[in-house]
């Protein structure tokens, strides 16, 4: 990152991404981890009697003091042209006489894949707490609004009403099945190798496997069983995807706020501070959903992300070094930004406005059309074939938002008076009735997600 922030360009460095993440992808960082493999395999090959005791507890005390700084290793950079070669000599030069033994039997990317799969595994769990932040918020509307009826809306046309917190619990059911599926695919994505040039570990000879056990013990990954000189990029591209689902997900949620704030629907809006926020620079009466567009915008980014991956998982024979550029800009983008998006995400639900008088409003407004279905399955139970209850609701409720209600209509019908009774229509046409079936599968749904996300 520049000093001067009049020169920034992305907008990664100034707009989006929260410090936590920032964090993981800093330079400092990422030497530290190339840093932290190296020192793993030293003490590896110590324990194993492969190079002297003393040269790795110089190795380790190199890095763990910081003496290796980031300024020599960009100096050695800029003449070797090969940033592993510069931290290894630079890793040698700090270790006095056990530097001769740093990167012994390895090749670079056993020191690149590896501290990847240590930012992996810690951009994973930063995401895990993502998703169960958001699932919370989304369990804690379902809880509230379990029996808050509103319109379902299918084609965009009002369908049968459903509870507001039915559709927040298919929300939050849907939030946890992403994680589900992180915690799945994690000990396939947080894999190292060392295993030397073209994975068959030779440069270790007969200690290969000890050798390549014994590091990533000590750094708490696994093992590609079976890598080319780079761990497998099916890997990388599973999680690149998996970020993509999440990214869907996410603006799945994020276009349902922006539909149901629109004016003309209304029965919901993200948080607006009204002391200070400005929706619109002209028009001043704009509460606009700036964050769930936001979230919209990023979401179609990082899926863009997915496919780079995809087209690494080409390489020429054990390797070549065409995934090595994009997978710099790509994973610490997408991580950031799915991160960003998710943090959003939650402030809009965990700070959402619910108006309940306004979803009754629109259910009342089309008459009474919405509750046909009730009502269509108690004459069916009454004796009237389900075809002609269908076409007899059908023909009742033609322009249902003008003239008599459905209700008015359907007492005045001689089939439907034979059938039932006045109270008996009044009942059928209850949205807060109708809606008790959303409640109690809400309540269901809700319970199981608390257990899973207890986990």
């Amino acid at each position: 990152m520049a000093d001067d922030a009049s020169s920034l360009f992305c907008p990664l460095e100034f707009r989006y991404g929260r410090p936590a993440v920032r964090a993981l992808f800093d330079r400092g960082a990422r030497l530290r981890r190339a840093l932290a493999v190296e020192a793993a395999l030293a003490s590896t090959e110590a324990e194993l009697g492969m190079i002297p005791a003393e040269a790795a507890s110089a190795i380790r005390a190199a890095v763990e003091d910081g003496r290796v700084s980031l300024e020599r290793v960009d100096e050695l950079e800029r003449s070797l042209q090969h940033d592993v070669m510069a931290i290894a000599r630079a890793l040698a030069e700090a270790s006095g006489d056990g530097g001769r033994w740093v990167h012994y039997g390895s090749t670079s990317a056993d020191i690149t894949d590896t501290a990847l799969a240590l930012e992996l595994r810690e951009s994973a769990d930063l995401l895990r707490a993502d998703l169960t932040t958001l699932a919370r918020a989304l369990t804690a509307l379902a809880r509230a609004h379990r029996a808050t009826p509103e319109v379902g809306r299918t084609h965009g046309q009002h369908g049968v009403p459903i509870s507001f917190g039915y559709k927040m619990a298919v929300a939050a059911a849907e939030v946890v099945r992403q994680r589900v599926r992180l915690d799945e695919l994690l000990p396939r994505l947080a894999v190292g190798k060392m295993a030397g040039a073209v994975g068959t570990g030779a440069g270790f000879g007969a200690q290969a496997a000890a050798v390549e056990d014994g590091v990533m013990r000590r750094l708490g990954l696994g093992a590609d069983e079976a890598p080319t000189q780079i761990v497998g990029r099916d890997r990388i591209a599973e999680f690149t995807n998996w970020l993509a689902l999440v990214a869907g997900t996410a603006e799945r949620l994020a276009t349902e706020v922006r539909n149901l704030q629109r004016t003309e629907i209304a029965e919901i809006a993200e948080p607006f501070d009204e002391a200070h926020q400005v929706g619109s620079s002209t028009m001043a009466q704009k509460r606009n959903p700036m964050l769930s567009e936001n979230v919209s915008s990023l979401a179609r980014l990082v899926r863009a992300f997915a496919l780079p991956p995809l087209e690494n998982m080409v390489q020429w024979h054990e390797r070549d070094l065409a995934n090595s550029a994009n997978e710099r800009i790509v994973l610490p983008h997408a991580i950031l930004l799915t991160d960003d998006l998710l943090g959003k995400l939650t402030r809009v639900f965990a700070g959402l406005r619910v108006d309940p008088a306004r979803m009754a409003a629109e259910i009342a407004r089309s008459g009474g059309g919405a509750m046909t279905e009730s009502l269509m399955l108690a004459l069916t139970a009454r004796g009237l074939a389900r075809a002609e209850a269908h076409e007899l609701l059908r023909r009742l409720t033609r322009d249902p938002a003008t003239g008599p209600s459905l209700a008015d209509r359907a007492r005045a019908d001689p089939e439907v008076a034979r059938r039932l009774g006045p109270a008996e229509i009044d009942a059928l046409l209850d949205p807060a009735r109708y809606v008790e079936a959303a409640a109690a599968k809400t309540d269901r749904i809700v319970a199981r997600l608390d257990r899973e996300l207890a986990r």
